[in-house]
């Protein structure tokens, strides 16, 4: 009697077919602007390559908005200092009319 445990095969893994419409990293080099708002935007856009295609709008339309509410608070950073206020001046004594 042979008390050694038969070997049992393992089934290979059946390689993955291709799958068009799976997610697929685009690999698109992201060049750092400088600006942390936008290369966090920038950034933003490589979660698309984790996404079926049906879900980059929302990724795409999200970083749209960042960049655009970046590029507006560019407009509303102050400027250089307003001139002073012209001090009102009284009027000279030989203007003032007695009454």
């Amino acid at each position: 009697m042979n008390d050694s445990v038969p070997e049992t095969e393992i089934p290979a893994e059946a390689p993955e077919a291709y799958d068009p419409a799976a997610p697929a990293a685009l690999d698109v080099p992201r060049t750092p602007t400088g600006n942390a708002e936008v290369d966090a935007q920038l950034d933003r856009l490589g979660d698309a390559d984790h996404l079926a295609t049906d879900g980059h709008l929302e990724v795409y339309e999200d970083v749209h908005r960042g960049l655009r509410d970046a590029l507006t608070a560019l407009d509303a950073r102050p400027g250089p200092p307003a001139p002073p206020p012209s001090y009102a001046q009284a009027p000279s004594p030989a203007y003032r009319h007695r009454s």
